[in-house]
């Protein structure tokens, strides 16, 4: 149950998307978003070979990861199963391509060792961008951001219920689990006999939450849709445009010329 309470943590920590309060509150979610979006785009454009050109966009991160006070490892962490299932698949490469590419250090690096590396790096850029979006922006951000994208409201509506449904839901199993465990001291996890009655429970149980959520919501006004929100206090359409703006800039140079490349270049150059 300590992993279950950990992960309930983790969503309550990313949901309130407090990573950019000190500096970022200027910058409209919309403008979060549309950057995140290009490079994901930019990032998926490299080629399989390409791994040093690649490495470039790593810079967002580094500067996201630094400027914002987010951890970007423990993201990674928290999705470590999800990347190992794209490392496992990205195996097949290093039996499917076995050309030599270049030699380092005398070590003949084959297309299907550098595919592997580019898909993995990728995965890793990918999932931590996302990371730093829903810690900048939170659930509430991204769904201001999609309805001003123009995505209808009643699809916002049950992606942020979705949300926050699924906290409620760990939060179930959590207390059942705990209930569990008192009647059963001693026990490691629950037993097989009790799965059944355990999970008809847990759905009873969700169902009678989840109509209680619905009539809070109806008390309070709910009206079926999400209403969509302007700028909110202290941020700044300017500064917004001017951070998307920049960004997806800086991306297009990096996708265009090897930014680890030109430094090797120079470095020995000037060596």
């Amino acid at each position: 149950m300590a992993r279950l309470q950990s992960a309930i943590a983790a969503l309550h920590e990313v949901d309130m998307g407090r990573g950019g309060e000190r500096n970022g509150s200027s910058i409209h979610p919309l403008a979060r978003f549309v950057v995140c979006l290009g490079y994901l785009v930019t990032v998926v454009s490299f080629e399989p070979y390409d791994l040093w050109g690649l490495m470039g966009m790593s810079l967002y991160l580094i500067i996201t990861g630094i400027w914002e006070d987010i951890s970007i490892g423990k993201g990674l962490c928290g999705l470590r199963y999800a990347l190992f299932a794209v490392c496992f698949l990205g195996l097949v490469n290093l039996f499917y391509d076995r050309s030599v590419i270049y030699k380092l250090a005398g070590i003949s690096v084959t297309g299907g060792m550098l595919s592997f590396a580019t898909l993995f790096f990728k995965s890793i850029f990918t999932v931590s961008a996302m990371y730093c979006l829903l810690r900048l922006i939170g659930m509430n951000g991204l769904c201001r951001a999609l309805r001003r994208l123009g995505i209808p409201g009643g699809a916002v509506t049950v992606l942020l219920l979705t949300w926050r449904y699924l906290i409620v839901f760990l939060k179930e199993i959590d207390r059942m689990g705990q209930a569990y465990m008192l009647r059963a001291p001693g026990q490691k996890g629950i037993h097989i006999r009790a799965w059944g009655p355990f999970v008809g429970l847990l759905l009873l149980r969700s169902m009678d939450r989840a109509e209680t959520v619905y009539q809070s919501m109806l008390l309070r006004g709910y009206d079926g849709g999400f209403r969509q929100a302007g700028m909110e206090k202290g941020e700044r359409t300017g500064i917004s445009i001017l951070y998307a703006v920049s960004w997806i800039g800086i991306f297009g140079l990096l996708r265009i010329f090897p930014v680890f490349v030109l430094a090797g270049r120079l470095l020995t150059g000037m060596g």
